[in-house]
């Protein structure tokens, strides 16, 4: 090597590709460094094991660690992260109006290089980094055509891309080597993933619903705005922890979204009353992939600047080795083409089946006492008296509620009783009474009875409220309170045949035959890939003749024939495998249905009993609070009572005074002619005759025609007082 000369490189080598400026001239740095590189590797043995191998070293990202390898494709790997994450970052830091991304070296990275070198290299890493960037870049384009107004179904079908490429995103990071690789941050990238996925379906069915409206379906419209107020609800709950820039857009989206549903489904239910369909009966959205990874090519003179090492060795072999790797790379793109489209149909079938082969079935949460409960069951076991105090305390509140109400009544009854006697006298004498020294108590004690009634009716509504939902907890602490094995026994359980089991276990096997399919379709493309990235020919390149390039390439090519018809197969038995877990699903959806209300019953009546538990020491508390409030009523109501007592009485006479002054304000008797003596000794005057009549004759003055009807007791004292007249007081 030291014979060979070495060409000039000004600012382009290791160095320079380690610290490169974040900006497009760091960009273009990289690319030189990388075709110069592959020109490099292409004349001078520097792979792994080869002679003029050299170690090279770099970190990694997640770990942190110092990685070596004696290999130029190692450098060449590096570089290329590097290109793809500068990529990133730039995308990150300019505006939002592209549809290129990153996703074009990692992509690269992926395809034409092992997996082994380092854990960030892992093939679920790389396409978690590619389908990220173009989650984002499809996120641009999402922004720009709601911006630009572009039609709701584009904008719902561009949506629906994002959530597509942030599912595959997510089950990369749900792959058990990406969480050992990410540790820590696997978590919260799989909680922000997951959260764009619900926001951004919750996007498209938005504008799935406007184009409802648009077409004047109007059923169809609320069970969009509801799906899209479903899913951002599911987004909102993910996004606790993210910025507040995060989160003034999801409240922003809600506002948008919650007030759309409520506005449609009033028309709906007001105006057009059109039939709500549910939302498995509509047409999927399919996701429209606009966006496009930057291409790399790493020996593009245009890219790369001249070829530093042409001088080096021919280029007739680094040339055909090139058309080699096409022709590998075109089989790749042929056979993953196969690939993604039936993995599209599998994803999107298993989506609309609902199935999950780890929760098809949940006969065995049955067995067992959720904790939740088991902890609020353990907590009143050291608490026995909790019902106990409770009733307890409750009816002391009733008591007081009693006599309060008691009181109120006769306050009540003693102020109409007066006020009965007051009409009464302005009938008799035909006007209202003048007011002199009339009490003035009454009026302030008929206002504070009425503020106490008014106060006494509020709270008995209250307490109502209070004894009513005391009623509808009791039995459920009672329950919580008592043996575990009734607590058991009153949660739901499921009740299948026979029949109902074999339909269950058929199902469960040919959901893992999906799986197994799955599996093996996924092992199948990582042994091609692997074969493909180690299959090198340069040496017989080199010893070929030109004319003979092309059949020595279909040669080549055939070695990867058996995995090619191993895949077919795998892919052609998709169809099978699909039409008997559709029979197996319509023989499970009554059991499925049947196991769904269980469910829903458990759920509810773990729920319920857990409120109960919580709602004690509200109950507790609010029947503290009663019983304050009406022990403070009912001193103020027996107060009040005495109150109404003295100003009854005082009223009494007062009304006695105006009766006596109206009798000494009437004309003196008239002169009669004096009757002759009744003989009859003994013998009292009959009632309403005509001696009984003739006051006079007893010295008595006549009473005014409005006062003959007067009661004995408004009489003024002395008339009042005088006992009927009878023939031996004559």
């Amino acid at each position: 090597l030291e014979r060979v000369p070495r060409a000039p490189v000004p600012a382009l080598g290791p160095q320079s590709a380690v610290s490169v400026p974040r900006d497009f001239e760091g960009c273009s740095t990289l690319r030189k460094y990388l075709g110069q590189l592959h020109f490099l590797q292409s004349r001078i043995p520097m792979g792994a094991g080869q002679d003029a191998a050299v170690p090279v070293t770099w970190t990694e990202i997640f770990s942190g660690k110092t990685v070596t390898h004696e290999d130029i494709k190692y450098e060449q790997a590096c570089v290329l992260y590097n290109l793809g994450a500068l990529h990133s970052m730039l995308g990150a830091m300019d505006k939002r109006v592209s549809e290129e991304c990153a996703a074009g070296a990692f992509t690269y990275l992926r395809d034409h290089f092992p997996h082994s070198y380092s854990v960030d290299m892992s093939h679920q890493i790389l396409s978690l980094n590619i389908n990220l960037m173009l989650g984002q870049a499809q996120e641009c384009l999402l922004e720009k055509s709601m911006l630009d107004n572009r039609k709701s179904f584009l904008v719902a079908r561009i949506s629906a891309q994002v959530v597509d490429y942030y599912k595959e995103a997510c089950r990369a990071l749900e792959n058990s080597e990406t969480a050992s690789l990410l540790g820590k941050i696997q978590k919260d990238w799989k909680k922000l993933v997951q959260m764009k996925i619900y926001y951004f379906a919750a996007v498209a069915h938005l504008h799935m619903g406007k184009q409802a409206e648009e077409q004047q379906k109007f059923g169809e419209r609320v069970i969009y705005f509801q799906s899209a107020l479903d899913k951002l609800n599911e987004a909102i709950k993910l996004a606790k922890g993210q910025p507040e820039t995060v989160q003034e857009a999801l409240r922003f989206t809600m506002d948008v979204i919650g007030g759309k549903y409520n506005s449609a489904k009033k028309d709906n239910d007001f105006i057009y009353h059109e039939a709500v369909p549910a939302l498995d009966t509509l047409q999927s959205v399919k996701g429209a992939p606009l966006v496009k990874a930057l291409p790399v090519n790493p020996t593009d003179p245009a890219v790369t600047g001249p070829d530093i090492f042409a001088k080096l060795v021919p280029m007739a072999a680094h040339e055909a080795s090139s058309l080699y790797s096409e022709e590998k790379a075109k089989l790749l793109r042929d056979v993953m083409a196969k690939i993604e489209a039936k993995n599209e149909v599998l994803d999107q079938f298993m989506d609309s089946m609902q199935l999950d082969p780890e929760t098809v079935d949940n006969l065995d949460m049955y067995n067992h006492i959720p904790p939740v409960l088991m902890e609020k069951c353990a907590a009143l076991s050291v608490r026995p008296d909790t019902v106990r105090n409770l009733v307890q305390s409750m009816q002391v509140l009733s008591g007081v509620f009693t006599d309060v109400e008691a009181s109120l009544k006769e306050i009540r009854d003693l102020l109409e009783e007066d006020e009965a006697q007051e009409q009464k006298l302005q009938e008799l004498l035909g006007r209202v009474p003048p007011a002199p020294g009339s009490p003035p108590g009454l009026a302030e004690v008929s206002k504070e009875c009425s503020k106490y009634l008014e106060l006494h009716e509020k709270a008995s509504f209250t307490n109502t409220e209070l004894h009513r939902a005391m009623n509808l907890h009791l039995g459920n602490l009672r329950l919580l309170g008592g043996p575990l094995e009734q607590v058991r026994a009153a949660l739901p359980t499921p009740s299948l045949s026979e029949d109902d089991k074999q339909v269950l276990q058929n199902l469960k096997r040919i959901l893992a035959k999906v799986q197994e399919m799955r599996d093996q379709r996924l092992s199948l493309e990582q042994q091609l890939r692997e074969m493909i990235q180690k299959d090198d020919i340069t040496t017989s390149l080199v010893t070929t003749d030109r004319s003979e390039m092309k059949k020595l390439f279909e040669e080549q090519l055939r070695k990867y024939d058996q995995l090619k018809v191993y895949l077919e197969q795998n892919l052609a038995a998709q169809e099978n495998v699909l039409k008997a877990l559709t029979d197996a699903n319509v023989k499970y959806a009554a059991v499925r249905k049947s196991l769904a209300e269980v469910e829903h019953k458990w759920n509810t009546t773990v729920q319920t009993l857990v409120a109960s538990y919580e709602a004690y020491e509200d109950l507790m508390k609010k029947s503290q609070e009663g019983k304050d409030f009406y022990t403070d009523l009912e001193g103020k109501a027996a107060k009040l009572l005495e109150r109404a007592r003295a100003a009854c009485q005082a009223s009494q006479a007062h009304r006695q005074q105006l009766l006596e002054r109206e009798l000494k304000k009437q004309p003196p008797p008239r002169p009669t002619a004096p009757k002759p003596p009744l003989q009859k000794k003994g013998l009292e005057l009959e009632p309403g005759g005509p001696e009984a009549a003739d006051l006079g004759s007893l010295g008595l003055p006549d009473l005014p025609e409005e006062l003959r009807s007067l009661p004995p007791e408004l009489l003024p004292g002395p008339l009042a007082q005088l006992p009927p007249p009878t023939l031996a007081a004559l």
